[in-house]
């Protein structure tokens, strides 16, 4: 029976292995020069870069109301 098994567990292995060298693949050089294009594209619309106004921060510290 661990024959048998064996075949079975190595075809799996195969077909994973088949599956994965047809899956297209990108250079790590083209990927980060991507991401970087990206990143300077948007970065007048990233609040961490550029700041956001304190009456559209949802951050920011509640006033506290005080009656005398």
């Amino acid at each position: 029976m661990s024959g048998s098994s064996n075949i079975v567990a190595m075809k799996k292995i195969v077909q994973q292995l088949r599956l994965e060298a047809g899956i297209n693949r990108v250079k790590v050089s083209q990927a980060a020069a991507d991401l970087q294009q990206f990143c300077l594209q948007h970065a007048q619309q990233d609040p961490l870069l550029t700041g956001m106004s304190s009456s559209n921060n949802p951050f920011r510290p509640q006033k506290v109301c005080s009656f005398l």
